[in-house]
């Protein structure tokens, strides 16, 4: 069975690899997709592909903050073996992105378009520098541990997980959740916003200002004290300005 739950495991972060780069070149509206934020899926009225799009956005929310919820695992791991918990959760938040993007209703009217090349550049380049703050801020904080390859590579050596231990290496020196500042800089850094992108952006952020809250609340539980000192001294998504001293 262990080596079930590692095939699982491995299987579970292959698709949300190929997840994470599908969305690369679903926000990035390349050309290489037929459907994009911006173009393909069926002709729908504004109105009602924004109505659609909202729900898959709902539909991925809901289920990444609730699965991430300790209550949630606690009633989920009754059902779903502990070292694959984890992966659950990894697979079921790559289905609701797929769901989002395979469903997705583009908007098509154009919000800003930028037609000077250097500040297009600019934008392109800071898109680029969002993914790769995120995926660096995933490897900061184990990446393989947080899509659930730890677990089952443990369990599979029948060795117990580490204590949690409150860091801030590198990024999270500056932020506290430098991961969401390079998903805000990914979703909003563009030379071309259509209506439809500026949806997708804008409700994201909603989410992910609410999602904060609650993985804060959280961390709070399991580090207390220490969390608290640190949320005190550190920015949310951008750098406190350091006081001077006198």
């Amino acid at each position: 069975m262990r080596f079930v739950f590692l095939f699982f495991g491995v299987i579970s972060y292959a698709v949300f690899f190929a997840t994470f780069l599908w969305l690369i070149v679903f926000v990035a509206g390349l050309p290489v997709l037929p459907h994009t934020v911006d173009a393909g899926g069926p002709v729908t009225a504004p109105g009602v592909a924004a109505m659609i799009d909202l729900a898959l956005i709902l539909l991925f929310a809901v289920q990444h903050s609730v699965m991430a919820r300790p209550g949630f695992k606690a009633a989920w791991t009754r059902i779903v073996p502990k070292p694959i918990e984890r992966s659950f959760y990894v697979l079921a938040a790559s289905a609701a992105l797929i769901a989002l993007m395979v469903f997705w209703r583009p908007i098509t009217a154009v919000v800003w378009s930028v037609a000077n090349p250097l500040a297009a550049g600019l934008l392109w380049a800071l898109f680029a520098t969002g993914w790769l703050i995120v995926l660096v801020s995933t490897f900061l904080i184990s990446h393989f541990e947080l899509f659930g390859l730890t677990q089952v590579w443990n369990n599979l050596r029948g060795k117990m997980a580490a204590p949690a231990v409150l860091r801030q290496p590198f990024f999270y020196r500056l932020v506290r959740h430098p991961l969401y500042s390079g998903f805000f800089l990914a979703f909003w850094a563009t030379p071309v916003m259509t209506a439809g992108h500026l949806l997708l952006a804008a409700a994201l952020s909603v989410f992910m200002i609410v999602a904060i809250r609650f993985e804060e609340r959280d961390l709070i539980d399991v580090f207390g004290e220490d969390y608290v000192r640190y949320r005190g001294s550190t920015g949310m998504l951008i750098p406190k300005p350091r006081r001077r001293r006198v």
